[in-house]
Protein backbone atom coordinates (compact mmCIF):
# COMPACT_ATOMS: atom_id res chain seq x y z
CA UNK A 1 0.00 0.00 0.00
CA UNK A 2 2.57 2.30 0.94
CA UNK A 3 4.66 1.31 -2.16
CA UNK A 4 1.10 2.46 -4.21
CA UNK A 5 0.73 5.64 -2.32
CA UNK A 6 4.87 6.90 -3.05
CA UNK A 7 4.12 6.06 -6.60
CA UNK A 8 0.80 8.02 -7.01
CA UNK A 9 2.51 10.67 -5.33
CA UNK A 10 5.59 10.44 -7.80
CA UNK A 11 3.46 10.32 -11.08
CA UNK A 12 1.34 13.07 -9.46
CA UNK A 13 4.69 15.08 -8.90
CA UNK A 14 5.67 14.43 -12.29
CA UNK A 15 2.88 15.65 -13.61
CA UNK A 16 3.07 18.41 -12.16
CA UNK A 17 6.75 19.61 -13.02
CA UNK A 18 5.21 18.91 -17.00
CA UNK A 19 2.68 21.11 -16.88
CA UNK A 20 4.06 24.05 -14.89
CA UNK A 21 3.77 27.43 -16.52
CA UNK A 22 6.60 30.15 -15.94
CA UNK A 23 6.90 30.58 -12.17
CA UNK A 24 7.04 34.46 -13.02
CA UNK A 25 4.39 37.07 -13.86
CA UNK A 26 5.13 38.73 -17.12
CA UNK A 27 4.64 42.76 -16.84
CA UNK A 28 3.76 42.44 -21.06
CA UNK A 29 0.73 40.16 -20.28
CA UNK A 30 -1.69 43.23 -20.01
CA UNK A 31 -1.62 43.29 -23.71
CA UNK A 32 -3.94 40.23 -23.09
CA UNK A 33 -5.87 40.61 -19.57
CA UNK A 34 -8.83 41.72 -20.04
CA UNK A 35 -8.40 42.84 -23.57
CA UNK A 36 -9.97 41.81 -27.19
CA UNK A 37 -7.51 40.51 -30.06
CA UNK A 38 -7.93 41.08 -33.50
CA UNK A 39 -7.54 37.85 -35.15
CA UNK A 40 -5.23 38.07 -37.83
CA UNK A 41 -7.04 41.96 -37.74
CA UNK A 42 -10.21 43.55 -38.10
CA UNK A 43 -11.15 41.48 -41.41
CA UNK A 44 -14.28 41.40 -43.41
CA UNK A 45 -15.42 40.82 -46.79
CA UNK A 46 -13.56 43.76 -47.56
CA UNK A 47 -10.62 43.55 -45.85
CA UNK A 48 -8.49 40.47 -45.94
CA UNK A 49 -7.58 38.60 -42.86
CA UNK A 50 -3.71 39.11 -42.31
CA UNK A 51 -4.02 42.55 -44.69
CA UNK A 52 -3.00 45.77 -44.14
CA UNK A 53 -6.22 47.34 -44.48
CA UNK A 54 -7.39 44.60 -41.85
CA UNK A 55 -4.48 45.94 -39.28
CA UNK A 56 -5.31 49.37 -40.33
CA UNK A 57 -8.98 48.80 -38.93
CA UNK A 58 -8.02 47.01 -35.89
CA UNK A 59 -5.90 50.17 -35.31
CA UNK A 60 -8.72 52.64 -35.44
CA UNK A 61 -11.05 50.57 -33.07
CA UNK A 62 -8.16 50.24 -30.67
CA UNK A 63 -7.73 46.23 -30.52
CA UNK A 64 -4.56 44.49 -29.73
CA UNK A 65 -3.57 42.35 -33.54
CA UNK A 66 -2.79 38.85 -33.69
CA UNK A 67 -1.35 38.12 -37.06
CA UNK A 68 0.80 34.99 -38.35
CA UNK A 69 4.42 34.45 -39.76
CA UNK A 70 5.68 32.21 -41.94
CA UNK A 71 9.04 32.17 -43.50
CA UNK A 72 9.54 32.36 -47.10
CA UNK A 73 12.14 29.61 -49.45
CA UNK A 74 14.72 32.53 -49.96
CA UNK A 75 14.45 33.42 -46.01
CA UNK A 76 12.16 36.37 -45.82
CA UNK A 77 8.96 36.78 -43.14
CA UNK A 78 5.97 37.24 -44.50
CA UNK A 79 2.15 37.80 -42.55
CA UNK A 80 -0.07 34.54 -43.54
CA UNK A 81 -2.13 32.04 -41.89
CA UNK A 82 -2.39 29.02 -43.88
CA UNK A 83 0.62 26.81 -45.06
CA UNK A 84 -0.82 26.68 -48.48
CA UNK A 85 -2.23 29.46 -50.46
CA UNK A 86 -5.45 27.27 -51.67
CA UNK A 87 -7.76 29.07 -49.40
CA UNK A 88 -6.89 32.79 -49.70
CA UNK A 89 -4.75 33.09 -52.66
CA UNK A 90 -6.88 30.24 -55.46
CA UNK A 91 -3.73 28.11 -56.02
CA UNK A 92 -1.77 25.57 -55.47
CA UNK A 93 1.34 26.20 -53.29
CA UNK A 94 3.02 26.20 -50.02
CA UNK A 95 4.29 29.48 -48.20
CA UNK A 96 7.54 28.14 -47.45
CA UNK A 97 8.36 26.74 -50.96
CA UNK A 98 7.82 29.96 -52.53
CA UNK A 99 9.76 32.84 -52.99
CA UNK A 100 9.05 36.51 -51.70
CA UNK A 101 8.73 37.68 -55.38
CA UNK A 102 6.17 34.71 -56.48
CA UNK A 103 3.74 35.32 -53.40
CA UNK A 104 4.08 38.86 -54.04
CA UNK A 105 2.39 38.13 -57.39
CA UNK A 106 -0.70 36.77 -55.87
CA UNK A 107 -4.04 38.79 -54.12
CA UNK A 108 -5.32 37.97 -51.50
CA UNK A 109 -8.91 36.77 -51.65
CA UNK A 110 -11.70 38.30 -53.24
CA UNK A 111 -9.43 41.98 -53.39
CA UNK A 112 -6.78 43.63 -54.92
CA UNK A 113 -4.50 43.04 -51.53
CA UNK A 114 -0.97 41.62 -51.82
CA UNK A 115 0.42 39.16 -49.25
CA UNK A 116 2.39 41.72 -46.87
CA UNK A 117 5.69 40.95 -45.35
CA UNK A 118 6.23 41.29 -41.61
CA UNK A 119 8.44 44.67 -42.00
CA UNK A 120 5.37 45.79 -43.95
CA UNK A 121 2.94 45.16 -41.40
CA UNK A 122 5.04 46.96 -38.15
CA UNK A 123 5.76 49.85 -40.24
CA UNK A 124 1.95 50.20 -40.74
CA UNK A 125 1.25 49.31 -37.37
CA UNK A 126 4.38 50.96 -35.87
CA UNK A 127 3.37 50.40 -32.17
CA UNK A 128 -0.24 52.08 -32.30
CA UNK A 129 -1.50 49.12 -30.65
CA UNK A 130 0.16 45.56 -28.94
CA UNK A 131 1.07 42.81 -31.60
CA UNK A 132 0.03 39.13 -30.79
CA UNK A 133 2.70 37.64 -32.85
CA UNK A 134 1.51 33.80 -33.80
CA UNK A 135 4.74 31.55 -35.38
CA UNK A 136 3.83 29.07 -38.33
CA UNK A 137 6.69 26.39 -38.42
CA UNK A 138 7.09 24.15 -41.36
CA UNK A 139 9.58 21.38 -42.10
CA UNK A 140 11.32 21.61 -38.70
CA UNK A 141 12.63 25.49 -39.58
CA UNK A 142 12.11 26.67 -36.07
CA UNK A 143 15.59 27.90 -35.40
CA UNK A 144 15.71 30.37 -38.60
CA UNK A 145 12.03 31.42 -38.48
CA UNK A 146 12.87 32.86 -34.88
CA UNK A 147 16.29 33.91 -35.40
CA UNK A 148 14.73 36.39 -38.91
CA UNK A 149 11.68 37.24 -37.34
CA UNK A 150 13.85 38.77 -34.07
CA UNK A 151 16.43 40.59 -36.13
CA UNK A 152 13.00 42.21 -37.91
CA UNK A 153 11.73 43.34 -34.54
CA UNK A 154 15.10 44.72 -33.12
CA UNK A 155 14.38 48.06 -34.27
CA UNK A 156 10.96 47.43 -34.15
CA UNK A 157 9.58 50.45 -30.75
CA UNK A 158 6.09 49.03 -30.09
CA UNK A 159 5.05 46.26 -27.64
CA UNK A 160 4.90 42.49 -28.72
CA UNK A 161 4.44 39.16 -27.52
CA UNK A 162 4.53 35.65 -29.06
CA UNK A 163 3.06 32.64 -29.33
CA UNK A 164 3.22 28.71 -31.05
CA UNK A 165 1.49 25.57 -31.21
CA UNK A 166 5.54 24.40 -31.22
CA UNK A 167 6.83 24.38 -28.19
CA UNK A 168 10.14 24.75 -30.01
CA UNK A 169 9.81 27.93 -30.97
CA UNK A 170 8.62 29.09 -27.40
CA UNK A 171 11.94 27.33 -25.90
CA UNK A 172 14.03 29.10 -28.50
CA UNK A 173 12.21 32.53 -26.78
CA UNK A 174 12.97 31.20 -23.51
CA UNK A 175 16.82 30.05 -24.44
CA UNK A 176 17.70 33.46 -26.16
CA UNK A 177 14.78 35.85 -25.35
CA UNK A 178 13.61 35.25 -21.86
CA UNK A 179 12.40 39.24 -21.81
CA UNK A 180 9.78 38.38 -24.61
CA UNK A 181 6.48 37.08 -23.05
CA UNK A 182 5.46 34.01 -24.83
CA UNK A 183 2.52 32.02 -25.11
CA UNK A 184 1.16 28.42 -26.06
CA UNK A 185 -1.22 27.98 -28.18
CA UNK A 186 -2.79 24.94 -27.47
CA UNK A 187 -6.60 22.84 -27.60
CA UNK A 188 -8.24 19.58 -26.42
CA UNK A 189 -7.27 17.53 -29.82
CA UNK A 190 -9.17 14.45 -28.38
CA UNK A 191 -9.32 12.74 -31.74
CA UNK A 192 -5.65 13.77 -32.78
CA UNK A 193 -2.30 11.24 -32.60
CA UNK A 194 -0.58 10.66 -29.09
CA UNK A 195 1.30 14.08 -29.29
CA UNK A 196 -1.20 15.51 -29.85
CA UNK A 197 -3.32 14.60 -26.93
CA UNK A 198 -0.30 15.29 -24.74
CA UNK A 199 -0.20 19.14 -26.40
CA UNK A 200 -3.66 19.38 -25.21
CA UNK A 201 -3.12 17.93 -22.07
CA UNK A 202 -0.20 21.09 -22.27
CA UNK A 203 2.77 18.50 -21.01
CA UNK A 204 5.18 20.42 -23.53
CA UNK A 205 4.73 23.07 -20.66
CA UNK A 206 8.39 21.92 -19.50
CA UNK A 207 9.64 22.66 -22.59
CA UNK A 208 8.00 26.40 -23.14
CA UNK A 209 7.60 27.39 -19.56
CA UNK A 210 4.27 30.11 -21.41
CA UNK A 211 3.30 32.98 -19.55
CA UNK A 212 -0.03 32.69 -21.03
CA UNK A 213 -1.62 29.94 -22.55
CA UNK A 214 -3.86 30.69 -25.25
CA UNK A 215 -6.74 28.08 -25.51
CA UNK A 216 -9.61 26.71 -28.07
CA UNK A 217 -12.47 28.21 -25.91
CA UNK A 218 -14.87 24.92 -27.28
CA UNK A 219 -12.00 23.08 -24.57
CA UNK A 220 -12.56 25.50 -21.65
CA UNK A 221 -13.59 22.93 -19.26
CA UNK A 222 -10.46 20.93 -20.18
CA UNK A 223 -8.98 20.00 -16.68
CA UNK A 224 -5.34 20.52 -17.50
CA UNK A 225 -5.87 23.74 -19.03
CA UNK A 226 -7.85 25.02 -15.73
CA UNK A 227 -5.04 23.60 -13.90
CA UNK A 228 -2.24 25.57 -15.97
CA UNK A 229 -4.78 28.35 -14.94
CA UNK A 230 -4.06 27.95 -11.65
CA UNK A 231 -0.75 27.49 -11.69
CA UNK A 232 -0.41 31.23 -12.55
CA UNK A 233 -0.66 30.81 -16.74
CA UNK A 234 -2.81 33.50 -17.92
CA UNK A 235 -5.66 32.09 -20.05
CA UNK A 236 -6.54 33.36 -23.47
CA UNK A 237 -9.35 32.05 -25.31
CA UNK A 238 -9.70 31.53 -29.11
CA UNK A 239 -11.63 32.14 -31.89
CA UNK A 240 -14.42 33.52 -30.54
CA UNK A 241 -17.24 34.44 -33.28
CA UNK A 242 -20.02 36.20 -31.75
CA UNK A 243 -20.36 38.02 -28.03
CA UNK A 244 -22.76 35.00 -27.13
CA UNK A 245 -19.68 32.87 -27.12
CA UNK A 246 -17.51 35.64 -24.94
CA UNK A 247 -19.74 35.84 -22.57
CA UNK A 248 -20.82 32.37 -22.09
CA UNK A 249 -16.75 32.26 -21.23
CA UNK A 250 -15.99 35.39 -18.94
CA UNK A 251 -15.10 33.53 -15.97
CA UNK A 252 -12.77 30.85 -17.91
CA UNK A 253 -10.76 33.72 -20.08
CA UNK A 254 -8.88 37.01 -19.14
CA UNK A 255 -7.89 37.63 -22.69
CA UNK A 256 -10.68 37.15 -26.31
CA UNK A 257 -9.16 36.49 -29.51
CA UNK A 258 -12.24 37.07 -32.19
CA UNK A 259 -13.34 37.63 -35.54
CA UNK A 260 -16.32 38.07 -37.62
CA UNK A 261 -18.22 40.73 -35.05
CA UNK A 262 -17.60 44.00 -32.97
CA UNK A 263 -17.58 42.41 -29.22
CA UNK A 264 -19.32 44.27 -26.01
Amino acid sequence: MLWFLVSLFLIFGLFLFLVFPAARRHPHRTVLKGRFIAHRGLHDAARPENSLPAFEAAIAAGYTIELDVHLTADGEVVVFHDDTLTRMCGTDGVVEETTLGALKSLRLKNSDEPIPTFSECLERINGQVPLLIEFKVHGGNTVPLCETVDRILADYKGEYIIQSFYPPVLRWYRQNRPHICRGQLSAPFLKENFVHILAGCLLFNVIARPDFVSYDHMGAAHPCRRLCTLLGALPVGWTFHSQKEIDAHRADFEGFIFEGFTPQ
